[in-house]
C-alpha cells in the first residue's frame, strides 16, 4: 500500500466536531445529578421537542446499535417479530443485538431495492405471517433505515406509506436514522415531516457518524411506548451516569442547525464524487447517491489498484466497494479519489 492514504471507509473514521468538544468542557463544571436529573437532559427534551414540533422523550445512549436495538427490544416481545430491508443494519451488522435484547424478537427480512422496504412486499409478509397463531412469530413493528444501508433516501411519501401499512396491522414504526441528518439535508424537509407528521413512533437519532464524539439518542413520538426504556437501557448497561455530558452533545449537534450543515457537507462530497465517475467506462454506481455512500462496482483488479494506491474503503465483494464521506471531507480528497479511479478503472 502507498505510505499516504484516503480515508474512505466509513463517516465513524471522522473527526468530531469541535463544537461538540467545547460543549463537553462547557458542561464540565460544578457538581449535578446523575442518571438524566441534570440541566442539560432536561433542556434535550425541550429542544428536541421544539425540534421534531411534538412532544417527546430523548435517551441519550453511547451506541447506534444499542439505540437500535433497545427501542426495538422496548417494543416487542419475545415472540415478536420486526420487519426491515435485508440490507438494514439490525439484520446485517449488529450481531443480533434486536433479538439479544428483544428476549428473542426475531428480525425478519422483506423485499426492496436500495436498501428499502417495499410496501407491497411488506403487505404480503403481514398477510402470510399467521398472526394469532401460537406457531408464529407475531408481527410487531418494522424497521426503516434513513438513510439506506445503500445511500438511499426515503421520501416523506414513502415513510408516510409504509407507516400507513404498518399501523393498520398494529405495527410500531421504527426508523434507524444513523445518517437521519443526511436524510433531511437531502429531502430538504423538516424532521418532523420524515418522523412523526409521517407515522414514525420511535426514532434512533444518530450523531456519531455525522460529527458526535461517544453518543446517539432514542427519541420517542408515541408516549405508550416509552415507559419500559429506562428499563432496557439499565438492564443493558447502556445508561449514562454522568449524562449531562451525553446531553450536552447532542444538545450542540441540533444548535444553529449545525447537525444539517455536517450532513451538508458529507452529502456534497459524495454527489462530487459520484459526479466525476459515473459516466467513466469500468465504472457503475450500483444505488443512487443521495446522502453521503456511494456503492462502486469496478474490475477487481481495478479495485486492487486503488487498494495499493492507498484508498481505504470496505469492499463487499469481489467487483464491489462501498465508498463514504465525511463532514471532514476535503477538496483535495475528492480530486484524487476521482483521479485514482479514472487510472485504474479499465486495468484488466
Amino acid at each position: 500500500m502507498s505510505s499516504t492514504y484516503l480515508e474512505f471507509r466509513s463517516d465513524n473514521c471522522g473527526r468530531a466536531a469541535p463544537e461538540l468538544i467545547e460543549a463537553l468542557v462547557q458542561a464540565n463544571v460544578g457538581s449535578v445529578l446523575g442518571y438524566g436529573g441534570d440541566e442539560h437532559t432536561q433542556q434535550l427534551q425541550e429542544r428536541f421537542s421544539t425540534l421534531f414540533q411534538h412532544p417527546v422523550q430523548v435517551f441519550p445512549v453511547p451506541t447506534g446499535t444499542g439505540a437500535n436495538a433497545l427501542a426495538l427490544a422496548a417494543v416487542g416481545t419475545p415472540f415478536g417479530a420486526v420487519y426491515c430491508s435485508p440490507e438494514a443494519h439490525i439484520n446485517t451488522s449488529e450481531c443480533n443485538a434486536t433479538s439479544f435484547f428483544g428476549g428473542g424478537l426475531k428480525v425478519t427480512p422483506v423485499a426492496g431495492i436500495d436498501g428499502k422496504v417495499d410496501p407491497l412486499a411488506l403487505e404480503h409478509a403481514l398477510s402470510t405471517s399467521g398472526k394469532g397463531q401460537a406457531h408464529k412469530n407475531q408481527p410487531q413493528a418494522i424497521n426503516l433505515v434513513q438513510a439506506t444501508d445503500m445511500g438511499a433516501v426515503y421520501s416523506v411519501d414513502e415513510v408516510k406509506a409504509l407507516s400507513k401499512i404498518a399501523h393498520a396491522n398494529e405495527l410500531i414504526v421504527h426508523m434507524d436514522g444513523a445518517r437521519f441528518a443526511n436524510a433531511v439535508a437531502t429531502l430538504g424537509c423538516t424532521p418532523a415531516e420524515l418522523t412523526v407528521k409521517a407515522g414514525v413512533d420511535i426514532l434512533s437519532f444518530g450523531v456519531t457518524k455525522n460529527g458526535g464524539l461517544l453518543t446517539d439518542a432514542i427519541v420517542v413520538f408515541n408516549p405508550q411506548i416509552a415507559n419500559n426504556i429506562g428499563f432496557h437501557l439499565r438492564r443493558a448497561g447502556m445508561i449514562w451516569s454522568k449524562m449531562r455530558f451525553a446531553s450536552a452533545q447532542v444538545l450542540a449537534y441540533v444548535q444553529d442547525d449545525l447537525w444539517l450543515r455536517l450532513a451538508k457537507q458529507s452529502n456534497a462530497a459524495a454527489l462530487t464524487v459520484a459526479q466525476g465517475i459515473a459516466n467513466l467506462e469500468g465504472v457503475k454506481l450500483l444505488a443512487p447517491v443521495q446522502a453521503n455512500e456511494l456503492f462502486v462496482e469496478m474490475n477487481p483488479k481495478a479495485i486492487d489498484a486503488l487498494i495499493a494506491d492507498g484508498v481505504l474503503f470496505y469492499r463487499r465483494g469481489t467487483n464491489l466497494f462501498r465508498l463514504v464521506c465525511r463532514w471532514d471531507t476535503t477538496q483535495n480528497e475528492i480530486v484524487q479519489l476521482i483521479a485514482l479511479i479514472d487510472r485504474h478503472r479499465l486495468k484488466i
